[in-house]
């Protein structure tokens, strides 16, 4: 071995080093965030986060799948997809925690690309991280190093296409694991050299399963009807249930059904009913005033009240001719709110879609 490659090699060791002592202090300012004069600021769903494979609740295919992967030398670049707070940040940092151990640190790069999504990024950081062989280094699964990519569909087609020649040219040294909610605003380039594992929303029977372990381990009480209340709220995202327990259990020391609906500002299911009565049955003026009312008493959002009048209307017997014009009257009300429309505006047209369903149905009688 010559001058060169001692001194490099001197190098490769100082920069393990580095790398070590860095990851035992982020360790430690890591514990010390969690606690605040002596009591717990940790937020449930980082202190809850599955720690390996065998900790998932979900998706029983798709973990199967991954540790045969991992166990055979075989883990390919990987590509999840799927809605928020189905577990796939937690499947993969699960994964590389499996194959690295004390190593993690030092062997696995952890980016979120709505933060870094340029195009530098890709070029500076992941290529300096993967071209830089480690001590000991070998090709093989636990070895060769790994890029966790969160919110890869924020990255700009710029940016894509530099990661995909990055992951040809260093298959060798590195496996790269990107995570999108929107698989459509990733590249085929960069999907075809990826295997795709889809998430699902969470079933209501494993979302139960961890609400119990959870509430179990923080003492909580929480009855049937704020478990299912939970569940439906949740809507298969389990880090949206596990931070409404978090802050139901700060303002109530029972987390039943209007613990939870007060907690999210979800509009209760009686001022549902009461609100669809009164579209039914009072006049223009009335309906608007008395919903107007409830939405400012109670503080809900026109979007909530248009999907719980929406799933009250799907349950309630009516003729087709008022009720399929209603569905639609109703999906354009919402997409006016989230352009930015005016909820008086649009509380407006909610009212009158309904009087004209009422004259549907007087038509139809007659």
């Amino acid at each position: 071995m010559d001058e060169d490659e001692i001194m490099h090699d001197d190098h490769g060791d100082h920069d393990m080093e580095d790398q070590e002592h860095g990851a035992a202090a982020a360790a430690d300012l890591k514990a010390a965030a969690q606690t605040v004069g002596g009591m717990e600021v940790l937020p449930w769903v980082e202190k809850y986060r599955p720690k390996t494979l065998g900790d998932l609740v979900a998706h029983k295919d798709i973990i199967t799948t991954i540790r045969k992967l991992v166990d055979s030398n075989r883990l390919p670049h990987m590509l999840l997809h799927g809605p928020p707070g189905t577990g796939k940040t937690s499947t993969i940092l699960a994964c590389a925690k499996e194959m690295y151990g004390n190593r993690y640190k030092s062997m696995v790069l952890e980016l979120n690309a709505s933060d870094a999504r340029g195009i530098d990024v890709v070029r500076n950081e992941i290529k300096t991280f993967v071209a830089q062989q480690t001590i000991s280094f070998k090709r093989e699964a636990g070895q060769v190093k790994m890029v966790i990519l969160d919110e890869a569909d924020s990255m700009t087609n710029q940016a894509q296409f530099a990661m995909r020649r990055i992951i040809e040219q260093y298959s060798a040294h590195a496996r790269f694991g990107l995570i999108c909610n929107y698989v459509q605003k990733i590249i085929p380039a960069l999907q075809s050299r990826c295997t795709k594992f889809r998430f699902g929303p969470l079933a209501d029977d494993d979302v139960r399963g961890r609400i119990d372990y959870i509430a179990a381990e923080e003492k909580l009480t929480i009855p049937e009807d704020g478990l299912q209340a939970l569940i439906k709220i949740g809507g298969g995202d389990m880090r949206r249930v596990l931070n409404i327990m978090q802050a139901a259990s700060m303002a109530f020391d029972r987390i039943d059904e209007n613990a939870v609906y007060l907690t999210t500002g979800t509009p209760l299911q009686t001022d549902i009913d009461s609100m669809f009565d009164t579209l039914m049955t009072k006049t223009f003026s009335d309906a608007f005033t008395d919903i107007d009312a409830v939405c400012a008493r109670c503080g809900y959002a026109l979007t909530d009240v248009i999907q719980g009048v929406f799933e009250k209307l799907s349950r309630t017997q009516m003729p087709n001719t008022a009720r399929l014009p209603l569905f639609s009257s109703l999906s354009e009300i919402e997409a006016a709110l989230a352009k930015g429309a005016t909820e008086k505006t649009q509380l407006g047209a909610l009212v009158g879609h309904f009087h004209l369903a009422r004259n549907a149905i007087e038509k139809t009688k007659a």
